[in-house]
């Protein structure tokens, strides 16, 4: 068999051992490195100051007119808010002033008409009680005139039990009218 061949594989770069280190950090490429650092500045406050600032400027610019327009109109709804509670309260005050009125005029009704029953039973009772004492009344005389034949006969019957004699209704009434005082 063949010896093979001497193949070494290196990942060196042919040429010249450059000093090993970051590259920003090397001092020689400084002024290379400061002046495009200054380049780019400049290129980036170009366009911030050209591009950029003017459109967050009206951005700003239109938010805070928003923000303005906002207020505004919250500032426009909180009077209406406003008119429109004190709307209500003038409102809510009328009707519970109506309705006092209204409850104060149905307590009036109906006092009346309680009054008025009142007095139709007052009525009815005082001549209900009128006719009660003249029923009352009549039948008291009625028992009085009861009582007196009562008495007349009963004197007729014991003076004829008594006596043995016979006395008249007209006399034994005039006797009994004389002993109750009547």
């Amino acid at each position: 068999m063949a010896e093979p061949a001497n193949t070494t594989a290196t990942t060196e770069a042919p040429g010249g051992h450059e000093p090993a280190g970051f590259p920003p950090f090397k001092t020689e490429t400084f002024p290379s490195q400061f002046f495009w650092l200054v380049i780019t500045f400049a290129f980036l406050f170009v366009v911030l100051w050209r591009v950029a600032s003017p459109r967050i400027a009206s951005t700003i610019a239109a938010r805070r007119g928003q923000i303005n327009d906002d207020l505004a109109v919250a500032q426009k709804h909180r009077g209406d808010a406003e008119a429109a509670s004190a709307a209500y309260q003038t409102a809510l005050a009328g009707a519970r002033a109506r309705a006092t009125a209204l409850a104060d005029a149905n307590r009036k009704t109906v006092v009346g008409t309680i009054d008025k029953a009142k007095a139709d039973a007052d009525a009815r009772a005082a001549a209900d009680i009128a006719k009660a004492e003249e029923r009352i009344n009549a039948m008291r005389e009625q028992a009085k005139g009861h009582v007196t034949n009562a008495a007349r006969d009963a004197a007729i019957d014991i003076v004829a039990h008594l006596t043995g004699e016979t006395v008249s209704a007209d006399d034994a009434a005039a006797a009994v009218r004389a002993a109750t005082g009547a």
